[in-house]
């Protein structure tokens, strides 16, 4: 993996600026058909659910800001729960959330930046769209965009799915977009509990595949520039519901990672 390159902040604000009259245009002019209605009522059928953590203790980051992260994390949600992905639709992240401002009542909650925790406007919506990614690998959606996490910031304490299944996010570049090339309709359902983020995938119609992620070729490297990344691959098996007979091994993604914590184990003195 090369050294990771530091833009000046001109650099950095010139491409910001490109690149979201880029993303502006494609929400708003291209021929793409994006999912937008929110339906009162929940399809009946259950295609995955999945729950997540809202507050961890973590090694040097104050409780406070991931109990802002929940507030954020409850004006997202209404934005987007019960959305309806019709056959043919995209449903694009942040085009359906918006700017995560002050004004809309966003408080200063988790950022990953570079590597380091920090505090910004909105932070901790990457919780939910990590959720989002986990649930549609689960099905027979397609992801057409999707951003890695470039950094590795906390190890793997009570790590329940495999490193690399997650995605970031930074408005509006930095989206996550998934498509429906089926013929049934699906509904993205969200909960914040006292405890949990808990999303569903709903559809009208059942599904005869369930889906298991695995991750392969996993290793750790000590680059040449003095810093350690991690490296794996997200692969996805399908397997029939009826037989239980395996359908398909479907690669993913690769994920590339820069470790902020040393791997190594540090020698005991007993």
């Amino acid at each position: 993996m090369k050294k990771p390159i530091k833009r000046s902040k001109l650099r950095l604000l010139v491409g910001k600026v490109y690149y979201t009259i880029k993303r502006y245009f494609y929400w708003y002019f291209s021929k793409t058909v994006f999912a937008e209605k929110l339906h009162e009522n929940q399809m009946p059928n259950e295609i995955f659910t999945h729950k997540t953590m809202l507050l961890r203790e973590l090694k040097d980051i104050d409780m406070w800001i991931q109990h802002n992260k929940v507030k954020n994390l409850k004006i997202a949600i209404k934005k987007i729960n019960r959305i309806i992905i019709n056959p043919g639709e995209v449903f694009s992240y942040w085009r359906q959330i918006g700017n995560t401002t002050k004004k809309k009542g966003y408080v200063d909650g988790m950022v990953l930046q570079d590597g380091k925790v920090v505090s910004g406007t909105g932070g901790g919506l990457c919780q939910l769209s990590n959720l989002i990614f986990w649930i549609t690998l689960h099905s027979p959606l397609t992801v057409i965009e999707r951003w890695r996490h470039g950094y590795d910031v906390f190890p793997d304490i009570k790590r329940k799915q495999p490193f690399g299944s997650g995605a970031t996010c930074g408005y509006p570049n930095i989206d996550l977009q998934i498509k429906n090339n089926t013929k049934q309709k699906f509904q993205l359902v969200f909960e914040v509990s006292k405890t949990h983020l808990i999303g569903r995938l709903l559809s009208n119609k059942k599904t005869n595949v369930k889906y298991k992620i695995i991750e392969k070729n996993h290793i750790i490297r000590n680059e040449w520039w003095g810093g350690y990344t991690r490296n794996n691959e997200i692969h996805r098996e399908a397997f029939d519901t009826k037989t239980g007979h395996g359908l398909d091994d479907e690669f993913i993604t690769k994920n590339n990672a820069i470790m902020m914590y040393n791997p190594l184990l540090e020698q005991s003195n007993r």
